[in-house]
């Protein structure tokens, strides 16, 4: 059993299907892919595992409890924290307070505790500072964290983001297609960076990656969804070589 699995999961919009019938188990501290062409559920299946939409048919499972019907801040409180495919930042917050903003996710001061200063709520702060410190220190921007977050550059903005959701002290990670708009150089260092926090945070990784070159380099299962259906699953090698993953994905003539 892994720490994620999704059992016949489907999702219906207004007729249309959107997923049909999805089966998936993601292993514990594995980095694990999801590709597929443009409308093929990606993000959908997303937004299924991160409570934004509940499923019209089957189970999602985290750490063995059903939690399809829970709300995103139950999903993330349990453990699950994400990126977005379009990076959404407080851009005229400081990079250290994008960073705290996350970590208040998790925290356990009250409104009282917060509104008189309370001695637990103090210290609770103090905490938090260190914490996303620490954070932008493993994500090599703590020399710019009093810097506003739209100064930085796009492939910082991008891991300033993978900061604040780590803020949460997720078990499992879902990048949505953390490589986009980056240049070579920058998804060559995003590469190390993904192995290197999902080994120091011991973290599961989902990720949802067109970039072919970033997904085999650094995933150890891939997922090819096609038209909401799964039409293979299995290590990169073997994906790679699929006939339907070729003629549906990759072209006939690769």
């Amino acid at each position: 059993m892994g720490i994620l699995t999704l059992e016949g999961v489907s999702q219906e919009f207004g007729g249309l299907l959107a997923l049909d019938d999805v089966n998936l188990d993601v292993e514990k501290e594995k980095i694990f892919g999801i590709i597929g062409p443009n409308g093929a559920g990606k993000t959908t299946l997303f937004n299924i595992i991160t409570g934004i939409y509940t499923p019209t048919g089957g189970k999602v499972k985290y750490q063995e409890h059903q939690i399809n019907g829970h709300p995103p801040y139950d999903v993330a409180r349990m453990g699950i924290g994400r990126t977005f495919q379009n990076i959404r930042l407080f851009n005229k917050l400081s990079v250290l307070d994008n960073v705290k903003v996350g970590c208040h996710g998790v925290t356990k001061a009250g409104f009282f505790g917060a509104l008189f200063g309370l001695p637990g709520e103090r210290l609770e702060e103090k905490e938090i500072t260190l914490r996303s410190c620490e954070l932008l220190e493993m994500v090599g921007l703590y020399e710019k964290k009093m810097e506003y977050a739209d100064n930085l550059s796009y492939g910082e903005q991008r891991k300033l983001e993978i900061a604040r959701a780590l803020a949460l002290k997720p078990a499992l990670l879902l990048l949505d297609e953390p490589a986009a708009g980056m240049n070579a150089s920058e998804k060559v260092n995003l590469m190390t960076f993904i192995k290197e926090i999902r080994n120091n945070e011991n973290l599961t990784i989902l990720l949802v990656e067109h970039d072919m070159n970033v997904v085999m380099n650094i995933c150890e299962q891939i997922a090819v969804l096609d038209y909401g259906r799964k039409i293979a699953d299995g290590p990169p090698e073997e994906v790679k070589n699929d006939e339907k993953v070729i003629q549906s994905y990759l072209g006939v003539e690769a």
